[in-house]
């Protein structure tokens, strides 16, 4: 084992994901040291196995929770400003027929069962205007477009629909690529100093006198050392409550509830570009969102997901659930055989005894125990679009131990390729398309919704498609995969076709086989 004599670290997070990735951010740029692990790729687990919104969460009203539902709607605008690239607002259409009855033990529902008891069992339209109404306005909405009915008799939207569904109402969130998230705001803590290492376990961690040493293998190269710091940061995600129990090693009362959420993507069920709100008689909601240009993603399932290390996947039983959710909606039925790809993701929600996976809390609990001397924060749940003031959270937390930290800094910063208007990207892809001929128009727009103004880094000076090296297939090409192996910490094919992006949807095994061949081919040359 090789002992570390580098400076010790202010800062030692365990986790790549979002989480991690946004305090490693926030605390780079108030100065501080950070070192940050992760053992497989960035965003490898939930962080790039969500519904990709950003979003206040409606549904979050009907629990009471207006301090989460507030924060995360004033983060939505927030987040559009930094990130405009990687996420844009979407219109969000909720069908709604008097005749709609919900198996519900919600707060708002037990107390329209006692004040109304006629009403047990509905959600009647008055109340769904109110909780829109209160959407709004919670979060000071200055971009988006407030609410509106829809004539679903007229409407296009409602073309897809069951002809029952003659009235919906359309409200605004926003979609976010969650695992570009990630990657971007670690690229920027890089680059205010932080070291951040992928495919690096983190075996153990002790409290030597006022400093933790943190014993962590390189898994590629096979090499273990030992890393000092001062706080430690426990944003394991799934895995928070493992390293509590058998890396660190500490006695807590704080519990982890672990919730698999599944999605299936189809073939395109539409022809619009606005997501579906639909509300099951099992209390729960389902997205249809517009994917990809091609596809429809559907999700998501709440299913208690007690192993952190049993991959989770979505079971045929939820895609047969996901398809007769929809399939009550859609005029044409959803069927097991129309699905392209499937995904999920465990969310680690704080445990506050609820008696479902879908009535446990979204909001996030940063837990400090520091009685064996050096801290350690813990980080329980959180949902993405909250991420910027969980990091907030986190640093106000760990500012008692570091004197004189700097205040937050990162609200309207904006994260790498992001510097540019709201309303910018089009005139970013005609800007690409005039200066190289050989873009068509989904091959620009893709560069662009990845990487901002960095696509003219990436294409350079080129004049050609052939000028940007060997051609994988969907428009990825060498030119490319360098600039994620160089720039965004890319190693296996995986990491790219299915979290740099999503062209794992129309790329051959055969094609992706080659590109993980072309990726070792390069290791090998810059290990020789």
């Amino acid at each position: 084992m090789e002992q570390s004599h580098d400076q010790i670290s202010d800062l030692f997070i365990i986790g790549g994901g979002i989480n991690g990735c946004g305090i490693a951010r926030d605390a780079a740029g108030r100065g501080l040291s950070v070192t940050l692990a992760e053992m497989n790729d960035l965003a490898s687990a939930t962080s790039s196995a969500s519904t990709k919104l950003f979003h206040g969460g409606l549904r979050y009203l009907e629990f009471f929770e207006f301090r989460l539902v507030r924060e995360a709607l004033i983060e939505r605008e927030t987040l559009l400003r930094a990130m405009p690239h990687i996420s844009w607002p979407m219109r969000f259409v909720l069908p709604y027929h008097a005749d709609m009855r919900f198996d519900s033990e919600t707060p708002t529902s037990r107390l329209l069962s006692t004040v109304m008891p006629w009403m047990k069992g509905r959600r009647p339209a008055w109340l769904i205007r109110l909780g829109l109404f209160m959407y709004d306005h919670l979060g000071g909405r200055k971009i988006l477009p407030g609410t509106a009915s829809l004539n679903l008799n007229t409407a296009p939207e409602g073309r897809p629909l069951q002809d029952k569904f003659e009235t919906a109402y359309e409200y605004s969130d926003c979609w976010i690529e969650d695992s570009r998230l990630v990657v971007l705001n670690a690229r920027d803590a890089e680059a205010r100093g932080a070291k951040i290492m992928v495919r690096t376990e983190v075996l153990s961690a002790e409290r030597v006198g006022d400093l933790w040493e943190v014993t962590v293998r390189d898994r590629d190269r096979d090499e273990t050392r030992v890393i000092k710091a001062q706080v430690l940061i426990n944003a394991g995600g799934p895995w928070v409550g493992d390293i509590i129990q058998s890396k660190i090693r500490v006695n807590s009362r704080e519990g982890v509830r672990l919730v698999r959420g599944s999605h299936i993507v189809t073939r395109r069920l539409f022809d619009h570009d606005k997501c579906y709100f639909f509300q099951g008689e099992d209390r729960r909601i389902i997205f249809a969102i517009p994917y990809e240009r091609d596809f429809t993603l559907i999700g998501t399932t709440d299913q208690d997901h007690p192993n952190p290390s049993e991959i989770p996947v979505c079971t045929e039983a939820e895609q047969d659930y996901l398809c007769a959710f929809a399939t009550k909606y859609f005029k044409t039925p959803v069927k097991r055989d129309e699905i392209v790809w499937t995904y999920s993701g465990v969310r680690p929600l704080y445990d506050d005894g609820a008696s479902s996976a879908t009535a446990a809390t979204r909001d996030y609990t940063l837990k400090v125990d520091a009685q064996g001397g050096a801290p350690v924060l813990n980080v329980f749940g959180g949902k993405i679009t909250t991420y910027r003031r969980l990091a907030e959270s986190a640093l106000e937390k760990a500012a008692e131990h570091f004197p004189d930290l700097p205040g937050p800094w990162t609200a309207g910063v904006a994260l790498p390729g992001g510097g540019f208007p709201v309303d910018g990207v089009q005139n970013l892809v005609a800007g690409l398309e005039a200066d190289f001929a050989f873009l068509d128009r989904a091959w620009a727009e893709r560069l662009v919704r990845a990487y901002g103004t960095e696509a003219r880094i990436i294409l350079g000076d080129t004049k050609s498609a052939q000028d940007l090296g060997e051609d994988f297939g969907a428009t990825l090409t060498a030119r490319e995969l360098e600039w994620l192996m160089d720039k965004e910490y890319a190693r296996t094919a995986e990491d790219v076709v299915w979290r740099r992006n999503k062209l794992g949807l129309r790329l051959s095994a055969e094609q992706i086989a080659r590109i993980q061949d072309w990726m070792d081919q390069r290791s090998e040359q810059a290990a020789a």
